[in-house]
């Protein structure tokens, strides 16, 4: 914030909740205070899971499968990404599915600091009122968002591995 807003002033440092967007300069205005509540959510995500896939990738490019693979004449693109790609997200699926929930519970902490209104921003007046039963709906709702992405973790697991079937 200091960087971005402060010294450089490239950036809004808290969110106008009242601005409209009506015309394309709105839009981008709207779209240029978005980016470092964004940015602050998106970054440590995306830097874990690439560092993941990547070391996931290495791990399954020494496999027998893949060996075999170049033997039989495929290209090496073809092997990469027929073979170890679809082999290394399997893991990689476990990750995203813990990291959407934690990107939700991060944006309870950066719509406070951005002052951005959004559910992070309802659950902590909710807390702080001591609004039980909103409280509990955020909090229930953030159950519904941790099982619903472990059920497509689930899902996607069958799909890029056919040895695991679920009867």
């Amino acid at each position: 914030i200091v960087l971005f807003s402060v010294n450089l002033g490239w950036f809004p440092s808290i969110y106008d909740t009242t601005h409209v967007v009506t015309d394309w300069d709105s839009f981008m205005i709207q779209l240029n205070q978005m980016i470092m509540p964004v940015m602050v959510l998106a970054l440590q995500t995306t830097a874990q899971l690439s560092r993941f896939t990547r070391a996931s990738m290495l791990d399954n490019l020494n496999q027998d499968y893949v060996r075999t693979a170049r033997a039989k004449g495929l290209g090496e693109k073809a092997v990469v990404l027929a073979h170890v790609l679809r082999n290394s997200l399997i893991p990689v699926v476990t990750v995203i599915a813990l990291g959407v929930p934690a990107v939700f519970g991060g944006a309870i902490i950066t719509e406070q600091v951005f002052k951005v209104n959004g559910i992070g921003q309802l659950f902590i007046t909710a807390l702080l009122a001591n609004d039980l039963p909103m409280v509990h709906t955020v909090a229930f709702i953030f159950a519904i968002l941790i099982v619903t992405f472990n059920l497509i973790a689930d899902v996607l697991y069958g799909i890029l591995d056919p040895r695991i079937r679920y009867d």
